[in-house]
């Protein structure tokens, strides 16, 4: 890479997000994660110390809808305009829909699709002037094949596909492409709360019979971020193990 690019990832602090920031991090580009809390800047800041990227963690809460502009300012006094932005932030509030409340719709909404738009708004202003951009957002495998008790959540990642086809659409002649990743079942410490009886079932479902790792997902971001995809977009990536076809 001739220049560090700046690569903005939400939700960074663990877990997938993590493992993204991680692979951008090594392939060059100068990174900001954001975290809701102080305790997950800390997080980022000492995964970037560990692998002695350049970059920082900021506290961003992805529901403020003033929050992105503030955000999109303090990246700019620090190190210009973002080139790469990885909508990953994320939550689940699970119940089957007679007994979801309006506040788990509405907070499962607010936090997984209403963000990424606002952010997305804020942030393609300038990589359309600057006509050069990456956006990669992430989805589910279940926004494609649903799953009991995740009517909010799957609602969202459905959403965003249409999102990102659209959005796609509208800026692909200022040299932007915009991606989405669905993973499937990945090894992260959500998983691991999962009882072994209950892995077993979830694995032997799978056709490569394993989890996948954050890291294999990760390396489809780094790959969407390069120049080897700048050919693609508006596309879908299943990073599933086949779980979905």
């Amino acid at each position: 890479m001739a220049e560090s690019k700046i690569a903005l990832i939400t939700g960074a602090n663990r877990g997938i997000g993590k493992e993204i920031l991680i692979s951008l991090s090594n392939d060059g580009y100068t990174v900001v994660g954001t975290s809701r809390s102080s305790e997950g800047v800390s997080h980022i800041k000492k995964t970037l110390s560990d692998i002695k990227g350049i970059g920082c963690g900021m506290v961003f809460d992805v529901t403020d809808k003033n929050a992105a502009s503030i955000l999109n300012s303090e990246i700019k006094k620090m190190y210009g305009n973002i080139s790469i932005l990885v909508n990953n932030a994320g939550i689940t509030m699970d119940n089957l829909i007679i007994r979801m409340s309006d506040n788990e719709w509405n907070e499962v909404l607010e936090t997984n699709l209403t963000s990424v738009y606002r952010i997305t708004k804020e942030f393609v202003k300038d990589m359309m002037k600057d006509r050069y951009g990456r956006i990669i957002n992430i989805g589910s495998i279940v926004g494609i094949s649903g799953n009991a008790g995740q009517t909010n959540y799957s609602a969202t990642k459905s959403a965003l596909l249409g999102f990102s086809k659209s959005l796609a659409k509208e800026v692909a002649s200022r040299n932007i492409t915009v991606n989405t990743i669905s993973p499937g079942f990945i090894d992260t410490d959500m998983t691991k709360k999962l009882k072994d009886s209950q892995k077993e079932m979830l694995i032997k479902s799978i056709p490569l019979g394993r989890m996948g790792s954050a890291a294999e997902l990760a390396s489809t971001v780094s790959f969407l971020a390069s120049e080897n995809a700048s050919y693609i977009t508006g596309e879908n990536i299943n990073v599933n193990g086949g779980l979905y076809m």
